[in-house]
């Protein structure tokens, strides 16, 4: 399974993924989910991916020939965040067309889904979902945070302290947060954490980091992040049974 997500705030962009892959008990890996692209002074972009492996490497492969060979359409080459969505949803539909034998025959599904942000000189930054078939949706300006993968354990904080003014340093802590929510719950999302922050209008990666299990900063955020949750437990309201009228108690 996977977990990546990516914050669009005021002052940037925050990306967070884990690294492990899952084909079963007896096949768990690990493998980046997190590729970047920075052409200094006019684009940066980062993609990160959830489904099948075969596809989303094919993907990047694919991005890389394009710019190695100068190619006519690459990343380097878009106007627009939303043409390089598109670049990236074509890209996708042809490697899964590839494997479409196999998937008519009952073999593995090829179907993969990105997350693509960045930032091209004169144009605004932002993030963008693509979905297996091809399309893309920008990210709200409502919920400024898209997640792909195994989602639902993260999104809680991410609900509750994620807003469009937030920090940047505080939104890597909440994406942290989010992602050790995800892997407490779930073995099949699990280290290493990538992560990378990108500072509006920069056009280059201010951050990009990986950090194992044992990191401190990971261990120390953990830890304090589970005495913090006991204590709020502790300092909620008791529940006065009698107002209720039940009784919780035996006799």
């Amino acid at each position: 399974m996977t977990y990546c997500l990516a914050i669009k705030l005021d002052d940037g962009l925050v990306f967070c993924s884990d690294s492990r892959t899952n084909a079963g008990v007896d096949r768990v890996s690990t493998y980046s989910k997190m590729h970047t692209w920075e052409n200094p002074g006019k684009c940066v972009f980062v993609l990160m991916s959830a489904g099948n492996l075969a596809t989303t490497q094919g993907v990047v492969t694919h991005i890389n020939r394009d710019i190695d060979e100068h190619a006519e359409h690459t990343l380097y080459t878009v106007r627009y965040l939303t043409e390089a969505a598109e670049y990236i949803g074509k890209l996708s539909m042809a490697e899964q067309a590839r494997h479409s034998e196999s998937v008519e025959s009952g073999g593995f599904k090829p179907e993969a889904t990105f997350i693509l942000g960045g930032q091209i000189s004169g144009q605004p930054q932002d993030l963008y979902l693509v979905y297996p078939q091809g399309n893309h949706i920008r990210v709200s300006d409502l919920v400024p945070f898209l997640q792909v993968g195994e989602t639902k354990y993260g999104k809680p904080i991410l609900d509750r302290i994620i807003r469009t003014d937030t920090s940047l340093e505080d939104a890597v802590r909440c994406a942290l947060v989010s992602m050790d929510s995800t892997m407490r719950s779930n073995v099949t999302v699990g280290p290493p954490i990538e992560l990378a922050v990108y500072k509006r209008d920069d056009l280059r990666l201010d951050c990009h980091t990986q950090m194992a299990a044992d990191h401190d900063y990971l261990v120390n955020l953990k830890q304090s992040w589970d005495a913090r949750i006991l204590q709020a437990f502790a300092d909620l309201p008791a529940f006065d049974a009698t107002r209720f009228n039940c009784s919780l108690h035996d006799g």
